[in-house]
């Protein structure tokens, strides 16, 4: 008696470790490949790729007399950036998918407003700050934890329930930028339309002057957090337990670890980071703003801890690579009527399929099973 197994006439297969130039030359094709393809879109829209590609990779630093103003704007979207990134890898490693990043950040943005427009006048600027980093970071770290007590007791997606966490604290600060009234901290008493009040000049982040350009402290803060993430990750008993978990829970549970208290502190310190990036935002901005609403530190921070594939020091390099082109396409977009800023939206999307394609096929590869041998008979 004889069966037949149907055997596909596409199979995947895993391929060998790679030659690790090999994977970067791979990683740099791929991106090059993206940028043609921008350069094709920007011809289509009758733009000079090679003068918007300019603009774009020098920031408008060249010819500039105020070359360092660009900087100081990188700064603003670079910090943020690499912070959220930094955070959400600690949770990525662990393999609770943390989507709320925006949400995190939102929320520690509020709470840092809400101190330093309620603190007196006369505060030490260097207390002030302290306490809305503190207070920023603590408030959306509890925010962050709320959906890991979620998940150890009741089981539930952290992925859908970090998700929706976003919105509310979208709603929360729609509300208390649009709704009048005397106990609203946050509106400006002078205007008669609502509108965001700025903050007193002690809450305002420390600058250090270096001839024409301002070191903002917090481009310091950020890369000293960088080397700490490394240092908890690599070097410590917690991130030593982060990764067990990430690899397998049976298997942390089988080493006597507390596997629930690991996933909710490691979600606490993570919200707790992004919370702190915000608190750091609104002190560099001087206000809570709406805009907040449509940034995204927290989707793009994903995608740069995919690529950095959790390294640390990627992290930094990929957060310095995606915020310098941001921000370049903001300073090319002004010179172009027909290309707006979503540019750089479109062109960082490009960037990620063409490397998911490319990680792909280094990781696999398509094997075509020959006709006569895609049916096998099984005695």
């Amino acid at each position: 008696m004889s069966s037949k197994k149907l055997v596909s006439p596409i199979r995947i297969v895993k391929r060998d470790v790679q030659n690790k130039w090999l994977l970067a030359a791979l990683y740099g094709g791929g991106i090059l490949l993206a940028f043609l393809l921008g350069a094709v879109l920007l011809s289509l829209l009758k733009v000079n790729p090679f003068e918007y590609y300019g603009d774009m990779f020098t920031i408008g630093m060249i010819g500039n007399r105020y070359f360092t103003k660009s900087l100081e704007n990188w700064i603003i979207i670079f910090v943020p950036l690499v912070i959220t990134s930094l955070a959400l890898s600690m949770a990525f490693k662990m393999k609770f998918w943390n989507i709320g990043g925006k949400g995190q950040f939102i929320i520690g943005s509020i709470v840092a407003s809400a101190i330093a427009l309620t603190m007196k006048p006369n505060t030490s600027p260097f207390v002030l700050i302290a306490l809305m980093t503190i207070c920023g970071g603590l408030s959306a770290g509890i925010y962050g934890m709320i959906t890991a007590i979620l998940k150890v007791r009741f089981g539930t997606n952290e992925t859908l329930l970090t998700l929706m966490f976003n919105y509310i604290a979208l709603n929360l600060l729609f509300y208390f930028g649009e709704t009048q009234g005397a106990w609203n901290i946050f509106l400006s008493k002078e205007s008669v339309r609502p509108l965001l009040a700025k903050f007193p000049e002690n809450a305002w982040m420390t600058t250090i002057k270096l001839g024409d350009f301002n070191l903002n402290v917090s481009l310091i803060l950020a890369l000293v957090f960088a080397a700490f993430m490394w240092f908890y990750l690599a070097k410590t008993k917690q991130g030593y337990e982060i990764s067990v978990v990430g690899d397998s829970i049976s298997t942390a549970k089988y080493a006597g670890m507390k596997v629930n208290k690991i996933i909710v502190r490691t979600m606490f310190l993570s919200a707790m980071f992004i919370g702190i990036a915000g608190a750091f935002n609104v002190s560099t901005s001087h206000t809570l703003t709406s805009s907040m609403a449509y940034g995204d530190e927290g989707w793009t921070g994903i995608v740069v801890v995919w690529l950095a594939k959790l390294n640390p020091f990627a992290v930094v390099i990929i957060s310095i690579l995606l915020s310098w082109l941001r921000y370049g396409c903001v300073v090319a977009a002004s010179s172009y009527t027909t290309v707006n800023s979503y540019f750089a939206d479109m062109l960082q999307g490009i960037i990620l399929f063409i490397v998911l394609a490319v990680d792909f096929f280094i990781k696999y590869k398509v094997v075509f099973t020959k006709r006569e041998n895609a049916v096998k008979e099984k005695n």
